[in-house]
């Protein structure tokens, strides 16, 4: 089949409706992201319905040359035009012979739950996560727990670019009525905590709104509900719990209510945010570290695995080294630290924009931001002496920065990072001081994280799905260390004029 691909074409035009719209830069590290656009919106759009329907085609043949068979589970999440862009990717999956499972409206993980319930090894779920009204994506994979990677992006960007589609035909649909019920059961059964907690349940008016709430009231906790009716316009802020809009927002609440803690959910319910009972604001990175402390102490000689924008305390926590527990840091991005945790056969990973990976017996692999929170509130309901503060307190104290992110184009990210670590390897092999001391490591897993003698450390990486850059600084010394990293960090990206501000510092 022969496939014409437009660069670009704005709607309401001939070009619009006759042919393929699908921006590259599309094709992320390990899913997709395009503006689509919405009513009112001026921004020229990457994707159109047709594109859609040519990713579908892409993927169903990406599908059957893994070796995935023939059935795929779909779903949703709540955004004015979600449904017709599932719609138009469920006929391009039809036409390449697959056997789609439709579960409607869903958060990511129910997607990926429905994977094991239904007996269904591939998965496409179309959701622009916390991004902003306007984008969709597709979340994609093709054996569970797992999503796809760089390897399988790169094949997918290949066939739907080059129109190299297997149309077997023979495809099939069938909705999957009621899984929201079926989600719910298995997510809180045998789960019931005995403490009584309150609990702020902060949806940021996304899709989780609609399953949140119940799956903690389920379990016990008395449920203060904040931002969890569905708007797809998102009035007050994105849900997006790495970002400190939303983190205010939550903490304001639980101080007003008095609430135990405060467990926030991004747009499609695969990460969770947490504030204690005093409304600090928990970065995610040291809510994984209490968890690991929780977990280890029950089963000692755990073994973790942390995004690289997390705390350096996974190397250092004494809490964890007498539990004989071991931690790895590795990429960000889900799908690199869910392939990573199960690779190692890890008790969890963390991710410092909370996606958080139990394997059983707490989860199945993948990143549920409701068995994130239930593992919260069961940690509280195992230390009833301590308060959400009590244990945040008892962490070793660090000076760091939320996920700070400068704007840069898809199209020169990735060279604007390589030009960064280039700047301090060239630093490093000559002896020179950085933040006023000598660097002590590089570690360039994923861009790259400079370490200072006194363990204060910088990272810069490039975004997996959006055109930005990401800052981390972290200190163990004092506010003053992480000012100073941040200052020359920020000076070595500044030597790039593609750089744009940031979205948020500290």
């Amino acid at each position: 089949m022969s496939l014409t691909m437009i660069g670009e074409a704005r709607p309401n035009s001939f070009e619009f409706e006759t042919s393929a719209l699908i921006k590259a830069s599309g094709f992320r590290e390990y899913d997709a992201r395009w503006w689509f656009g919405h009513p009112g919106s001026t921004q020229a759009p990457e994707l159109n319905l047709i594109g859609v329907q040519a990713l579908g085609m892409g993927l169903g043949t990406l599908i059957r040359r893994l070796g995935g068979g023939s059935d795929i589970v779909t779903g949703h999440d709540f955004r004015s035009y979600s449904l017709s862009i599932k719609l138009a990717l469920v006929c391009g999956l039809m036409a390449a012979g697959a056997r789609v499972k439709d579960i409607g409206l869903a958060l990511s993980p129910m997607a990926y739950f429905a994977q094991f319930a239904l007996d269904t090894p591939s998965v496409a779920m179309v959701t622009a996560s916390h991004n902003e009204n306007g984008w969709t994506g597709v979340k994609m994979g093709a054996a569970r727990p797992l999503t796809f990677g760089p390897e399988e992006m790169s094949a997918l960007k290949k066939i739907v670019l080059e129109a190299d589609f297997d149309l077997a035909g023979g495809g099939a649909y069938e909705f999957v009525s009621g899984f929201r019920a079926t989600y719910l059961d298995d997510l809180t059964r045998d789960k019931h905590i005995s403490r009584k907690l309150k609990v702020v349940c902060a949806c940021g008016n996304g899709t989780a709104g609609a399953f949140a709430p119940g799956a903690l009231a389920r379990i016990g906790c008395e449920v203060v509900p904040l931002d969890v009716e569905l708007d797809h316009s998102f009035p007050r802020y994105n849900p997006n719990p790495e970002d400190m809009q939303m983190l205010h927002a939550i903490s304001k609440k639980v101080r007003e209510t008095g609430a135990d803690v405060g467990l926030g959910f991004d747009g499609d319910g695969d990460r969770c945010g947490v504030v204690d009972n005093e409304g600090n604001e928990i970065f995610a990175d040291k809510v994984g570290l209490m968890l690991a402390r929780d977990i280890s102490s029950q089963r000692p000689g755990s073994a973790f695995v942390v995004d690289v924008k997390s705390t350096g305390l996974f190397n250092t926590d004494e809490v964890l080294r007498n539990n004989g527990a071991r931690t790895d840091y590795w990429k960000t991005g889900h799908s690199y630290i869910k392939r990573r945790v199960a690779e190692l056969g890890a008790v969890a990973g963390f991710e410092k924009s909370g996606h958080f990976f139990f394997n059983p017996p707490i989860g199945r692999g993948y990143d549920d931001g409701l068995i994130t929170a239930i593992a919260v509130c069961r940690m509280l309901d195992r230390n009833p002496q301590s308060s959400m503060a009590d244990l945040y307190r008892a962490l070793p104290l660090t000076f760091g920065t939320p996920t700070m992110s400068a704007h840069c184009a898809d199209e020169v990210k990735y060279g604007v990072v390589e030009r960064v670590v280039a700047a301090f390897e060239a630093m490093r092999h000559g002896g020179a001081e950085f933040a006023g001391q000598k660097i002590a490591a590089l570690i360039t897993v994923n861009g790259v994280r400079v370490v200072a003698e006194d363990g204060t450390w910088g990272l810069v990486r490039a975004s997996s799905n959006k055109p930005e850059l990401v800052v981390v600084v972290e200190s163990p010394i004092s506010s003053e260390r992480r000012r100073q990293m941040f200052d020359a960090v920020d000076a070595v990206l500044r030597r790039n004029p593609e750089v744009g501000v940031y979205n948020q510092t500290f």
